[in-house]
């Protein structure tokens, strides 16, 4: 089981709202309309690890050690909610998200494929590290640079929890379990890895999730204003094509290790997929 040493783990580096945070340290006339905006729409969509998490317990019923785990990540996310909120509370009262707006968020996603839903969150944990820091870079205001540095460092643990159970998958399972989820993991990481070739951003919180709401089915779509993320990565904290190739990178750095394969490109690894495919299929 990974729960144990996971929790020992993190529990070693869990920071403290009330002492971490240097909260005596806010300078007001360093943060702007649009910035203390965006914390708000930041705090509401940290608020869907609440569905993420029933989705995750649902489709993982045979998995009690990852249904374990659920439990450092489901509150290390709202944690990072409550604190945007805290943010809020104490600095911009008028942008606190209402009860209403935060339980919007929750609804019931569609059961999918566990190890696709895995390696989709872990790609998710990865881009999320480098929007949070590229968010630290464009605030300007002391305690929101620091609180976007501490949870992008939360997000980056939690992506190399969900490595470990992708290799638990590949390692500790039936030789057909593996193979299947080997697939599974070569062909959500094409498409992670290929978000400069899509208009939309790639990122769990932004992806279709049930069919009898779409398209008004991804978590965005439920927020006050479900177009500020594309506003947010483009004009704001500027995610351009240099930060996505470093999201990339880092997927396929990792699918690397995983697979004891080397992608220095997108094409390599969906190269490495097709192939999987014409051996998984008979004569």
């Amino acid at each position: 089981m990974l729960y144990p040493e996971l929790f020992k783990s993190m529990e070693a580096v869990r920071w403290n709202m009330g002492t971490d945070i240097p909260w005596d340290e806010f300078d007001g006339t360093k943060l702007t309309d649009d910035q203390a905006y965006t914390i708000k729409m930041n705090a509401i969509t940290e608020w869907a690890a609440l569905p993420a998490t029933e989705m995750f317990l649902r489709d993982n019923r045979d998995d009690s050690d990852f249904c374990a785990f659920m439990s450092i990540w489901f509150f290390e996310e709202q944690k990072h909610s409550l604190a945007l909120i805290e943010y809020l509370r104490r600095f911009r009262p008028e942008l606190v998200p209402t009860e209403e707006e935060l339980h919007k968020v929750r609804f019931e996603f569609d059961p999918a494929p566990a190890m696709e839903t895995l390696m989709l969150h872990f790609c998710g944990e990865v881009r999320l590290n480098h929007w949070y820091r590229r968010a630290s870079d464009w605030h300007t205001e002391p305690v929101i640079k620091s609180i976007y540095k501490i949870i992008a460092q939360d997000e980056a643990r939690h992506a190399g929890a969900y490595l470990r159970y992708m290799k638990r998958a590949l390692l500790n399972q039936s030789k057909e379990f593996g193979a299947s989820a080997r697939m599974a993991f070569a062909k959500i990481g094409v498409l992670m890895a290929s978000a400069h070739r899509t208009p939309q951003a790639l990122h769990p919180t932004n992806l279709h999730v049930n069919k009898d709401m779409y398209p008004l089915d991804t978590v965005q779509s439920k927020l006050p204003s479900p177009g500020w993320l594309e506003n947010w990565l483009d004009n704001q904290i500027h995610f351009d094509k240099e930060w996505e190739g470093k999201v990339s990178s880092r997927i396929l750095h990792n699918m690397s290790l995983l697979m004891e394969t080397s992608f220095n490109t997108v094409q390599d690894l969906n190269r490495y997929r097709k192939a999987l495919i014409k051996d998984a299929t008979p004569a």
